[in-house]
């Protein structure tokens, strides 16, 4: 390696867990971490949670200068340049890489007609959004995905009037089994959210919604949670190759062999499928592995998708990623929690996900989570089996 050392644009979970693994598996050059927000980099999942009161930084100041790790906050790259192997800063000056790791994230997506809604992606963001949600507000939501149901329950809790609004024909159809989905929806309606399923919205902004046969509902604040995209601004203007995403290959490497990518903005494979997460287990995952590709180590990216998510006094968690066209089964775990699962056609466990209050199934998808990766067929009459330890399975895969 060259004096020039790695660089790593994006200080999010993933650009950070990448640049302390750099260091916990010896490398001893530069690395420089380069953030675009002028604080330090902090916990993104907590910010559509209830009574959250100051961010949780990931690491403190102090780890950073502790293992040498050069932290540039409030500083905006302007472009890569691939053929000198530097990145340009907003400032003009320059910054050499060794290899180059993009952990850029994602960004809310805003379709046209949408863009004076408010979005969450940032402290600033939560901080806007939550100085809304009083007691008595009206609150509009379009979108019942993860994060608009965690925002319509944050609101709740704190006494607003919600009203979420899904085009598709129930919640979280892109994610989670009906299964599940339904006891969410049972939940919501049970706590006086207002959800309008198959709702027809043609535009909104920050005080109204628009239906599509031109009805104007008025509210104190619409915020929009209609997923997200990634950010491949530079990547795109590198020539790097992009689809929903910057490609990479198992190692993480992009289609320069110097640069890699990671997190919510890197489009990886995963069960020969191509696949983009934004995931906060994902974005830690993906870059420790890229930091390890970067050093020279060779194992295919492995690791199962999972994702939790709070509803009210229920915790939600997925692992895997389910095929919503094909069957699941289930697993009896009582009138307070439920556990649905998938296998693919060659009998290997594809799927699961789990809901129940506080962490009642936390144990059992970790252990599904862990069959995922293995990778191995699984008798599903023994995951479904309530009287049978899923530990066993384990032992046999």
């Amino acid at each position: 390696m060259t004096k020039a050392g790695m660089v790593i644009i994006g200080a999010g979970e993933c650009g950070v867990r990448a640049a302390f693994a750099l260091r916990e598996q010896g490398f001893e050059g530069g690395v420089t971490l380069i953030g675009a927000e002028a604080v330090l980099p902090y916990e993104r999942p907590p910010l559509s949670k209830a009574g959250q009161g100051e961010v949780k930084v990931i690491r403190p100041a102090e780890s950073y200068v502790a293992t040498g790790i050069d932290l540039r906050l409030g500083a905006s790259v302007s472009r890569i340049d691939r053929k000198a192997r530097s990145v340009e800063l907003a400032d003009g000056s320059h910054v050499p890489y060794e290899r180059l790791l993009l952990a850029t994230g994602a960004q809310a997506r805003l379709f046209t007609g949408f863009e004076a809604c408010l979005t969450l992606r940032n402290d600033q963001d939560a901080k806007t959004i939550l100085a809304h949600m009083r007691s008595g507000a009206r609150v509009g939501i379009i979108g019942g995905g993860f994060i608009g149901l965690e925002l319509a329950a944050m609101a709740r809790q704190l006494g607003a009037t919600v009203t979420v609004f899904e085009a598709a024909p129930r919640l979280l159809a892109r994610a989670v089994p009906e299964q599940i989905a339904a006891i969410v929806h049972a939940r919501h309606t049970a706590e006086g959210v207002d959800l309008r399923i198959g709702a027809e919205v043609s535009a909104a902004d920050s005080t109204s919604v628009i239906m599509a046969d031109g009805t104007s509902l008025p509210f104190d604040v619409v915020v929009a949670g209609m997923g997200a995209v990634p950010n491949i601004d530079l990547a795109l203007a590198a020539g790097l190759q992009v689809e929903n995403g910057v490609i990479v290959d198992t190692d993480m490497r992009t289609s320069d062999p110097h640069i890699f990518a990671a997190g919510d903005c890197c489009n990886f494979e995963w069960r020969g499928a191509r696949v983009r997460l934004e995931s906060w287990k994902a974005a830690q995952d993906q870059g420790a592995h890229a930091a390890a590709a970067i050093l020279g180590a060779r194992a295919p990216y492995s690791k199962a998708p999972w994702f939790w998510s709070d509803q009210f006094d229920l915790t939600l968690q997925v692992t895997g990623m389910f095929d919503m066209n094909s069957p699941v089964q289930s697993r009896e775990t009582g009138d307070d929690t439920a556990l649905i699962f998938q296998c693919d056609n060659d009998g290997r466990l594809r799927a699961a996900a789990g809901i129940g209050t506080g962490n009642t199934v936390a144990k059992d998808i970790r252990i599904l989570e862990k069959l995922i990766e293995r990778g191995a067929a699984v008798d599903a009459a023994t995951i479904s089996d309530p009287s049978q330890n899923l530990k066993r399975l384990l032992k046999a895969a």
